[in-house]
């Protein structure tokens, strides 16, 4: 299973891209394989133009081009997105993620390590364009924490390359269901109207929002055909969202049990873990075949519950802020900017006052 944007989300890779971490958290190895990763990404891309002109581009990737510029259009004049240089142009990278993410967590908790960028404030990641890099990463961290390691297909440059041709459209999300395709461009979109460092959960909620709103008018748009397809598609990942959901909520409130020993909380733990691998194996009889959320469930631990989470903690909070605004997308981006400039325990309170007693029920860390 692969966090997007990234989580995409499709998840941010700014931090990967435009800066040298802190001190003590990042040294000049890591910069230099995030400026060549992203320089090589950029290299590889062309506009879609182009592509379509090629006569030796395949029918079925020109067919996908056409279908992902027909969405970027409908983002900007019917989701008041930004109109620029991004997902105008395509490239194939001849891997199968444009980056991988590397997360830890401690054994009793499902609060992320985190990781600090002079941009992108503190983030709960490290992002590297070689797996293999990612997965050296990982193994040097403290044996005591849960790692996981994920492959992303698109991040977002939060506008700052739109300078040198935008964030291109790749061939990691190309092929996915036509309302998944459409539902990461404005996923990775929503990202370059509101970013605040050292708030993973407030960006990518709101961009969750954002990609689960316009996704919805697309497809209403679409053809019969085009909507059973998805449908498909995306009621096997609310099954599985609904699962792994639920398995964090029982996970939390035995880490926040104060009542009972170290000991005692693993043990439960290991139960509740078992059940949520035994309830994914009822599922899948149903999928006929389907085998997508395999590698999530075999790696799944403290870190990979905990990224999840970040997708959709604050979604029905933005959801309620986007229907108090009139469903007006501008007017909901600017109440979304105003939230933005408030400090972090006041943003977050006021969220809470918008969805006071739900808690997120988003669909949206990506297959």
């Amino acid at each position: 299973m692969t966090q997007r944007r990234g989580l995409a989300g499709v998840a941010l890779a700014l931090a990967a891209l435009l800066g040298a971490g802190c001190a003590g958290t990042t040294g000049v190895g890591y910069y230099w394989q995030s400026v060549t990763g992203h320089l090589q990404l950029m290299q590889a891309a062309r506009p879609v133009d182009d592509w379509l002109a090629d006569a030796s581009a395949p029918a079925a990737l020109k067919e996908r081009l056409e279908k992902a510029r027909r969405i970027r259009a409908f983002a900007v004049s019917e989701l008041a997105l930004p109109d620029n240089a991004s997902y105008q142009r395509y490239a194939d990278l001849q891997r199968r993620a444009a980056v991988y993410n590397v997360v830890a967590a401690p054994a009793l908790s499902l609060t992320l390590e985190t990781w600090c960028f002079p941009v992108a404030g503190c983030v709960g990641y490290r992002g590297y364009f070689q797996q293999s890099d990612a997965q050296a990463f990982a193994d040097s961290l403290d044996p005591q924490l849960e790692v996981a390691v994920y492959p992303v297909p698109a991040y977002s440059t939060l506008g700052w390359m739109n300078w040198a041709g935008g964030d291109p459209l790749l061939n990691t999300f190309i092929s996915y269901p036509e309302g998944e395709l459409a539902r990461l461009v404005f996923h990775e979109l929503a990202h370059q109207v509101v970013y605040v460092q050292n708030d993973t959960a407030f960006n990518e909620s709101f961009a969750t929002t954002v990609e689960r709103l316009g996704g919805a008018i697309w497809l209403n748009r679409a053809s019969a055909q085009t909507r059973a397809d998805y449908a498909t598609f995306d009621n096997r990942r609310r099954a599985f969202r609904a699962l792994t959901r639920s398995t964090r909520e029982r996970l939390k409130a035995i880490y926040d049990d104060t009542d009972q020993s170290d000991d005692a909380k693993l043990q439960r733990k290991a139960l509740v873990m078992n059940d949520f691998r035994q309830h994914y194996a009822q599922l899948k009889e149903g999928w006929n075949g389907y085998a997508g959320y395999d590698p999530f469930v075999t790696r799944a631990n403290n870190a990979s519950f905990a990224a999840q989470a970040a997708y959709d903690e604050w979604v029905p909070a933005f959801e309620a802020l986007f229907e108090r605004e009139g469903r007006d997308f501008a007017r909901f981006y600017d109440a979304v900017r105003a939230l933005a400039t408030r400090p972090k325990d006041d943003r977050h309170a006021a969220l809470r006052e918008l969805a006071p007693t739900s808690l997120a029920a988003s669909d949206t860390f990506r297959p």
